[in-house]
């Protein structure tokens, strides 16, 4: 028996939660945090969980943590205490090894430790064990969960849990001109697909104001047309590479292979998204990728996914789809071009 704490973005832990029943029947629910976090426990080794997780990842499960401790939570020094112990009787899993120290809490929770004093005692532990504590890129993670009532804890690396992001919660930095927020889902697909944008030659931009998308893409090297009727930051207009139509997606024409990457980022309904696409596959390269973010307009979100990859597979194969933290109503579709 295995128990984990599983999260989603807010309000679609219920279809998450689905997802798993569909791959695991003997399974226990209990919520951490309504509509974002809950816990599982079922009859599986954790490599036998694990191995099928990787095989056939959920849509909507964002991160996932072993539960290996569970604690009593008592909202004193004790608690930090019975933490610092745990690490130290893990020594042969973190001697020698970079550690990130995660900590997440339930709303509710009355654990008084902040952040930052957590990780400072529990990284002090690290350096005593002979690990090296680290806030990127870690070969494992150390992870803990305040619920309401107990302390949840586990260890694992970051493939293991689906991210190293403390609950999958990639956050990036606003920059400076930054055009849009947009550009964080694109940064974030990136990562989440194991793609480098810098690879790709020639990109096309489908609804692409204001430009986020686009400007990510310039920003990277590469050749750009962008089509949206409406007007794109001016800004962009410092780059030669940039070839701009002011058109609706379904107006224009491109040489077939003219592209090896599209990106497709608009408030359409999934099936028009699906339509206008593969009207513009001729423009794609054979093997070309296409990253495209899927409005999650009606009730059925699942079913609704369902129909847009079988739909898709006539034109392109699906390596990936996923809800990242960045996406809000919507999920992201990694394709490549049949």
């Amino acid at each position: 028996m295995t128990q984990w704490i599983c999260t989603a973005n807010r309000g679609f832990a219920t279809y998450a939660m689905e997802e798993l029943r569909r791959m695991f029947a003997e399974m226990r629910i209990s919520q951490l945090t309504h509509g974002e976090v809950f816990k599982i426990e079922l009859p599986l080794e954790r490599e036998e969980l694990l191995g099928r997780i990787r095989e056939q990842e959920p849509i909507f499960l964002r991160h996932i943590q072993p539960v290996e401790r569970v604690l009593p939570l008592k909202g004193s020094a004790d608690d930090l205490q019975e933490l610092a112990e745990i690490a130290r009787g893990a020594r042969l899993r973190l001697e020698g090894r970079t550690v990130a120290v995660h900590v997440r809490r339930a709303e509710k929770s009355p654990y008084p430790y902040s952040t930052s004093d957590t990780k400072a005692v529990l990284d002090a532990v690290l350096e005593e064990l002979g690990a090296d504590p680290v806030v990127q890129s870690p070969d494992v993670i150390l992870s803990l969960f305040a619920g309401e009532e107990q302390l949840y804890v586990g260890i694992a690396t970051p493939e293991e849990m689906l991210s190293d992001w403390p609950g999958g919660a990639v956050r990036f930095q606003r920059e400076e001109g930054q055009i849009s927020r947009a550009k964080f889902k694109l940064l974030e697909a990136e990562r989440a697909f194991g793609l480098r944008l810098e690879q790709f030659r020639e990109g096309l931009d489908i609804g692409a104001a204001p430009g986020g998308w686009t400007h990510l893409l310039l920003e990277r090297g590469l050749k750009v047309t962008a089509v949206d009727p409406a007007e794109l930051h001016p800004s962009l207009s410092q780059y030669p590479r940039l070839t701009n139509y002011r058109k609706n997606a379904s107006e224009v024409k491109f040489e077939p292979g003219t592209f090896d990457l599209l990106v497709c980022d608009m408030s359409w309904s999934p099936m028009q998204m699906v339509r206008l696409v593969l009207d513009l596959s001729d423009a794609l390269a054979e093997g070309a990728t296409a990253i495209v973010t899927i409005k999650l307009m009606h009730k059925k979100p699942l079913q609704t996914i369902k129909d847009v990859i079988s739909r898709f597979g006539t034109g392109f194969q699906l390596r990936k789809a996923k809800q990242l933290f960045h996406n809000r109503e919507e999920i992201t579709l990694y394709l490549v071009k049949k």
